[in-house]
């Protein structure tokens, strides 16, 4: 798929000589959901700063949509829409009149259907006609996203979309982030819950340090980095793991009670059947067998050690 947004060298660096970012190059597809992952302080904000036009790079270059981020910024700002991490918008103006205001601001001529249609599938219609204090605080990102997408944007930005927000809500977004890519926008969100990114992304990266370790589709990174723990509860406990047994990664645990194998992919097919050969063998029966996929969040806590750890 062609991409739509380019990005190659992008560096961004302080007076203090501090580096947000370190020479990040990241092509991002047409309609995809791209997650971006990384502890606090790893350089998300500063990157979406940057493409949104917030922050000027120290070093590189960003298109987007074929716009040069500073050459042409006007044409790449106008296929832009983003939801900032912080709820910054007129208190005292009503729903309607906030979200009308800002397709305006882009010189899109009124539209008044597709603004009741942003609001419907909001749950905000009802709304409208309230000032922004009367709102609650997920009432109120709804609203940012309602001004974000004003202007029909191309992609979409999402700064942790779902900071501070109950549980339904977090669903109804993730619900509405599906529709969004249906209809062809390219979402690019961050977040903490990194469920949401497992949930809904196409392809995840994870920055830290203001680099870029690593983009990956998800399920191939998952397939990849992703680990297996087999736990064997024994029939009997026993005081040590038998030397006969060390072949294998495995570990004792409940008082001896329970043996813990952790493995990957190419190790499922052999690993597991011939240990439960071997202790068959040793004469170790067992009761239960229990086995647990490492999650995303497993994968990006390990990638984000291994790097302090080099």
């Amino acid at each position: 798929m062609a991409s739509i947004i380019d990005i190659s060298g992008l560096t961004k660096r302080y007076a203090s000589g501090f580096e947000a970012l370190k020479g990040v190059d990241l092509s991002i597809e047409e309609g995809e959901i791209f997650a971006l992952l990384g502890p606090n302080g790893a350089g998300k904000t500063t990157m979406i700063s940057i493409i949104c036009g917030i922050a000027r790079p120290t070093g590189g270059t960003v298109q987007v949509a074929g716009h040069d981020i500073v050459r042409d910024y006007r044409g790449a700002r106008s296929a832009i829409g983003l939801v900032p991490q912080e709820l910054s918008t007129d208190q005292f103006e009503r729903v309607i009149d906030t979200v009308t205001f800002s397709r305006g601001l882009f010189g899109k001529p009124r539209n008044d259907a597709y603004v009741e249609k942003i609001l419907r599938d909001l749950s905000l219609w009802d709304k409208r006609h309230a000032k922004i204090l009367e709102l609650s605080g997920g009432m109120k990102r709804r609203v940012m996203i309602a001004k974000a997408l004003s202007h029909e944007p191309r992609v979409l930005f999402l700064d942790e979309p779902t900071a501070g927000v109950d549980v339904e809500l977090r669903r109804d977004m993730w619900k509405l982030i599906g529709e969004l890519r249906q209809t062809g926008v390219t979402i690019i969100l961050t977040t903490h819950y990194i469920e949401e990114a497992e949930e809904m992304a196409d392809r995840v990266g994870v920055i830290n340090r203001g680099e870029l370790m690593l983009v990956e589709e998800k399920t191939t990174l998952m397939k990849k980095l992703g680990k297996k723990t087999l736990t064997i509860v024994l029939v009997d406990p026993i005081a040590a793991l038998p030397p006969e047994l060390s072949d294998w990664d495995l570990s004792l645990h409940a008082e001896g009670q329970e043996i813990e194998y952790v493995f990957d992919a190419q190790a499922e097919r052999t690993g597991v059947s011939s240990l439960l050969r071997r202790l068959g063998d040793l004469g170790l029966g067992y009761k239960d067998l229990n086995t647990r996929q490492s999650s995303l969040e497993d994968i990006f806590v390990s990638l984000v050690h291994q790097e302090k750890a080099a």
